[in-house]
């Protein structure tokens, strides 16, 4: 017979690693190859020491001379709050009792609901990778009704719950909306509920329900023109700054003078290459042109990747259009509180009533937050043309 203790018992023992393996290491090529660690971790925040330049104990002299003045390493220390990252799945008192007497129909219940939950955390999780810590999914270009046309609709997914951030005021102007329907050739979307003439504007963006400027700091940050990063002003400590530069096409040359930049000022080897489906098919487009073997190779966590020099080539729905970034993931770390775990009451309990509703709830959490060491020694080249 089914119990809500042995749901609860399922969710801890059956669930729980196979959901952190998926969220940890199935969420796109970028996020397996870096290393998540506990870490610099103290009580909500990250503080991490990172060294730059280099030690100055350094000098020549005569044979009976003195020696070199000491002048050690330089640090700066990276300051980050850890974000909190959720994930909530809901099952009905009604299901439950129904699927009493049959213990294989919770099981699939059960089953399709971490399998939704999984999906939707992978998408959101690969999705903050790439932003910049805001959580801005997109602009609002105009609006008729309840539909919104959109600068883009890479990071929307029907189903998704978001509010509608004002671009003067920068505070909810819509809260709790979901997304209905897509119209991806229109970079239209439906949301449920009242009109949204009136209300919403051009230039408002969406964010996920609750999360504006909740998010990890991902690349959008390190690339971005923020005044401060980790806590650091970027005008008084240039080598928070990253190799950007624009250029139309993308070829051998243009990756190479890259690579070469980050190697000669940070002294940093690019092992990973990252960008939007229509850069990676214009790279494509070029190999071909010039009767160039397309090598393949196989990564972590079973993916796939073109390559340059032996630097995997990978796009990702999430990486702006246009635009490529070439890294060292060595540079990366997740600082993580502790690993994916269900949040739990005092009883123990996982699974939880909704107060007042014939619902119960189970809800995932993680702790963390992206830092990368280095900033200097990672590369972005934009206003690529697409293919």
């Amino acid at each position: 017979m089914v119990t809500l203790t042995s749901a609860d018992n399922a969710l801890k023992t059956l669930y729980l690693g196979v959901v952190a393996e998926q969220l940890n290491t199935a969420v796109n090529p970028l996020l397996a190859r870096i290393e998540q660690t506990s870490s610099d971790v103290w009580g909500k925040e990250i503080r991490k020491l990172a060294p730059f330049g280099i030690n100055g104990g350094i000098g020549a002299g005569t044979e009976e001379g003195e020696l070199p003045s000491a002048a050690g390493n330089n640090y700066a220390q990276f300051v980050l709050t850890l974000k909190n990252l959720y994930g909530t799945i809901e099952i009905s008192d009604k299901a439950i009792r129904a699927s009493n007497d049959n213990s294989g129909a919770f099981v699939n219940l059960l089953q399709a609901e971490m399998e939704g939950l999984i999906r939707a955390s992978k998408f959101n999780f690969g999705r903050m990778l790439y932003g910049d810590g805001s959580g801005t999914l997109c602009k609002v270009a105009a609006v008729s009704g309840n539909v919104l046309t959109l600068d883009s609709v890479n990071n929307i997914m029907e189903g998704m719950v978001v509010d509608v951030i004002g671009n003067s005021g920068k505070t909810p102007v819509v809260t709790a909306r979901r997304i209905v329907d897509i119209d991806r050739d229109g970079k239209k979307a439906t949301l449920s509920g009242a009109a949204l003439t009136g209300t919403v504007s051009e230039d408002d963006f969406l964010t996920v329900q609750g999360s504006y400027n909740k998010e990890i700091t991902g690349l959008g940050a390190i690339f971005g023109d923020t005044e401060k990063l980790y806590g650091l002003t970027r005008a008084s400590n240039k080598w928070l700054t990253p190799y950007k530069k624009t250029s139309a096409k993308v070829d051998d040359v243009t990756i190479q003078r890259a690579i070469d930049s980050l190697e000669e000022i940070a002294g940093s080897v690019a092992d990973f290459i990252v960008c939007s489906g229509g850069v990676k098919r214009a790279y494509q487009d070029y190999l071909i042109t010039n009767r160039t073997n397309i090598d393949v190779m196989n990564l972590q966590g079973g993916y796939k990747a073109i390559s340059y020099n032996g630097i995997p080539i990978v796009s990702d729905r999430f990486v702006p259009a246009g635009t490529m970034y070439i890294l060292n993931s060595n540079d990366f770390h997740l600082h993580q509180l502790c690993d994916w775990r269900w949040l739990e009451g005092d009883d123990g309990r996982i699974i939880k009533q909704v107060p007042n509703k014939p619902v119960y709830t189970a809800t995932l959490v993680k702790y963390a937050d992206l830092i990368c060491d280095r900033p200097i020694g990672q590369a972005m080249i934009d206003g690529i043309t697409e293919a």
